[in-house]
């Protein structure tokens, strides 16, 4: 039997995941990020950040943190250290090419693909259609169409699109007398520019999350009482991590496979369906920032 070949999109830690995992099952994967290195939006975080989760609940079941990283909160460096370490122990850097952009999928086969393929029940071989993925590398400015026989997107939930307020015509950042940008933009600088953007400089931080609260205690060390950051928010409220609202702790019950349960699926029977519905209060909602200078 040919060995199948599976596309990844995303190099995070679930693309690392999913190609560990086919090269288990026998498959052969690629796995294709944009960015110049692995990890997700690990690569582009501002100089402060920090796990949130403590350590033992956030590693891999197969692959814990090294005794040498005695933080209980693991800084950004020491995160994306070890998801390159993963990915080292289990070979996986040479299924993996970065800087290259997923600019299109299709699917060449019959109408109707077998959704109970989606989470892997049947073999992947009952498929008889192929996927043709468009792939520019971003380096050489190419182009190529690779072949597969399944596409597993790993995109994550912050990446890459930011969510921008619309704004009335004649009231929105173009008749701002200084610069507005997403937070995604901030964290992207490196750690001069990112501190030469704002020195010396009045900043307003719209937003209460956690990206809002980091980039504006950020702004404020480097800035000092010279120049204070100033945070606006919607309305006044308590501020609690968004896996324990209510002041319960839910991060047992999102770092488990009974998470599965809290989202839809394609092809899902009655049952699924009414479990989802019935926990999708427990999905917590993201949240953005934008900073304006």
């Amino acid at each position: 039997m040919d060995m199948k070949q599976v596309v990844i999109v995303g190099a995070g830690i679930s693309g690392l995941l999913a190609c560990k995992y086919c090269l288990s099952k026998g498959f052969n994967p690629t796995v294709f990020d944009l960015e110049s290195d692995i990890g997700g939006v690990w690569v582009k975080t501002i100089k402060t950040t920090r796990l949130q989760a403590p350590k033992p609940l956030y590693q891999f079941s197969d692959f814990p943190w090294p005794e040498s990283v005695v933080d209980v909160f693991p800084t950004q460096q020491q995160m994306l250290e070890y998801l390159r370490s993963y990915a080292t122990h289990f070979d996986l850097m040479p299924h993996i090419k970065l800087q290259s952009r997923v600019s299109s999928i299709s699917y060449d086969g019959p109408s109707s693909q077998a959704w109970s393929l989606w989470n892997g029940i049947r073999e992947m071989s009952s498929s008889k259609g192929k996927w043709k993925v468009t792939v520019t590398d971003t380096r050489t400015a190419t182009t190529q169409v690779y072949i597969a026989d399944f596409v597993i997107l790993c995109l994550g939930r912050f990446k890459d699109v930011p969510n921008m307020p619309k704004f009335p015509v004649g009231k929105g950042p173009e008749i701002f007398r200084g610069k507005a940008i997403h937070s995604m933009e901030y964290a992207a600088m490196d750690d001069d520019k990112a501190e030469a953007f704002v020195k010396g400089k009045k900043v307003v931080v719209v937003g209460f999350g956690k990206t809002g609260l980091d980039i504006a205690r950020e702004c404020a060390s480097i800035n000092a009482p010279e120049h204070p950051c100033t945070i606006v928010y919607r309305r006044d409220h308590w501020k609690l991590p968004d896996w324990a609202p209510w002041g319960i702790p839910m991060t047992y019950l999102y770092f488990n496979r009974f998470s599965e349960l809290l989202v839809h699926k394609p092809g899902e029977g009655f049952v699924l369906n009414l479990l989802a519905t019935l926990l999708s209060p427990l999905v917590s909602l993201s949240t953005t920032s934008k900073i304006a200078i």
